[in-house]
C-alpha cells in the first residue's frame, strides 16, 4: 500500500513536471491567439482606475504575440483586496488575468491589517503601471478649511473605500502622526462614489486622491471656480501642476515623523500597479511585461490618453517589485508604529 502511494505520487509529480513544461514549450503566441485575457480592476466602474484600466487595454492586447482580446471586469470590495486575494490564490496561473489593485494594498500584510490572505505581496508577480502618482486632499471650499493647517483645529468629514487604500490610510497616518482632525467616512465601493458623495454633501472632502484623476475630471472646473479647494499634497515630491500646493512632509515636525509618513507614502510611486498571480510561466510573465512597456510608448494610445488628459509615466515591474521589496526591508520597530496609526 506504502508502495502504491509513492508511486502515485511520483506519477502527480512527473505530470505536474510535465505540464510547467509544456507551458514553456508552448510559444506565447500559439498559446495567446484566439484568447481572451481578463483584466481585472478592484474598484467600481468610472473612478481614476477604472478609467486607466480601460484605456490600456484598448491598445495593450495588439503588443501581445498571438493579440488576444482584453476583457476589463470590475471586482470591487474592501478597497480591491478582495481582488488581491483572488488574484493570489483562486485566479488562473496561465496568463490570462492580472488586474489593478490599489498601490497600498501590497504594503497591508506589512502594517498588519487583517484582509489580505498573503503574508508578503512578493509572492504577486508584477506587470507594470502607466503613471508615477500624487495624491492630494480635495475639501469643499464651504466646509471652512482654507488651509491644511485649518486641520489642526477643524474637524472636516472625508470619505473612504478600503483600509489598504490612500482615502484612509492617508487620513489615519495623518491624524495619528500631524494631530489632524480629519473625521473618516468608511464603506464606499471606490473613489467615483466618494466624489458622488461630495457633490450630495454626505462628506466635506476626499484625501488620497489622485491628482491624475481630477485633471480630466469634472473637479477641475470645480478647483477653477473655488468651490473645491486642494489643500495638500500627500507625497515625497510636488506635482509641477501644484507648485504653490505644501506637502504633507512640510508639516513633520521630527525624524520619526518623517520616516512614518515616507513609509505610508512610497507606493504613490507604484500609481495605478499592475500585478498578476503568483507562478506564472516566465515566458508569459515577459510577454506581458513587454507589451505593457510598449502600449506605455504606443502613439495611439499616448494620443488617446493625452486627450483624455491621463498622465503616463510608466514604471516598470521591476521598479514596482524593488519598492515593495524595499518596504519590507524597513526596521520592524518602526513598521509596527505605522501599523497601529494606520488601524
Amino acid at each position: 500500500m506504502k508502495t502504491l502511494r509513492m508511486f502515485r505520487r511520483g506519477l502527480l509529480t512527473l505530470s505536474l513536471c510535465l505540464a510547467g513544461g509544456l507551458a514553456q514549450a508552448q510559444s506565447v503566441e500559439d498559446f495567446y491567439r484566439g484568447k481572451n485575457v481578463d483584466m481585472y480592476v478592484g474598484f467600481s466602474s468610472g473612478g481614476g482606475y477604472d478609467v486607466y484600466a480601460r484605456l490600456i487595454a484598448r491598445h495593450m492586447g495588439r503588443h501581445i504575440p498571438g493579440s488576444p482580446n482584453i476583457v476589463v471586469k470590475n471586482m470591487e470590495g474592501a478597497g480591491s483586496v478582495r481582488l488581491a486575494n483572488w488574484l493570489y490564490a483562486i485566479a488562473p496561473k496561465d496568463g490570462t488575468v492580472f488586474g489593478m489593485i490599489a498601490r497600498g494594498v501590497p504594503l497591508d500584510p506589512l502594517f498588519g491589517n487583517p484582509g489580505p490572505q498573503f503574508k508578503d505581496a512578493s509572492a504577486f508577480t508584477y506587470i507594470g503601471s502607466a503613471n508615477n502618482e500624487v495624491s492630494v486632499c480635495g475639501v469643499d471650499a464651504k466646509a471652512g478649511i482654507k488651509t491644511f493647517s485649518d486641520l489642526f483645529n477643524k474637524d472636516v468629514i472625508v470619505g473612504g473605500f478600503g483600509a489598504g487604500t490612500e482615502s484612509e490610510q492617508h487620513v489615519k497616518i495623518s491624524n495619528a502622526v500631524l494631530g489632524t482632525r480629519f473625521k473618516l467616512v468608511k464603506g464606499y465601493p471606490g473613489g467615483n462614489d466618494v466624489n458622488l458623495a461630495l457633490s450630495r454633501g454626505e462628506v466635506q472632502g476626499r484625501c488620497g486622491w489622485s491628482w491624475t484623476s481630477i485633471r480630466g475630471a469634472e473637479q477641475m472646473k470645480q478647483i477653477k471656480d473655488g468651490s473645491l479647494l486642494i489643500i495638500v499634497q500627500n507625497s515625497l515630491e510636488k506635482h509641477a501642476d501644484l507648485p504653490d500646493v505644501p506637502l504633507i512632509m512640510d508639516f513633520v515636525k521630527t525624524e520619526e515623523q518623517r520616516k512614518m509618513l515616507s513609509l505610508v507614502l512610497a507606493p504613490q510611486k507604484m500609481g495605478r500597479p499592475f500585478f498578476a498571480p503568483p507562478g506564472l510561466p516566465a515566458n508569459r510573465l515577459a510577454a506581458l511585461q513587454k507589451a505593457f512597456s510598449e502600449t506605455m510608448t504606443d502613439p495611439e494610445f499616448v494620443q488617446a490618453a493625452d486627450k483624455m488628459q491621463l498622465e503616463i509615466s510608466p514604471i516598470s515591474g521591476a521598479e514596482m517589485e524593488s519598492i515593495i521589496k524595499d518596504a519590507y526591508a524597513v526596521d520592524p520597530a518602526l513598521v509596527k508604529r505605522v501599523g497601529d496609526a494606520i488601524r
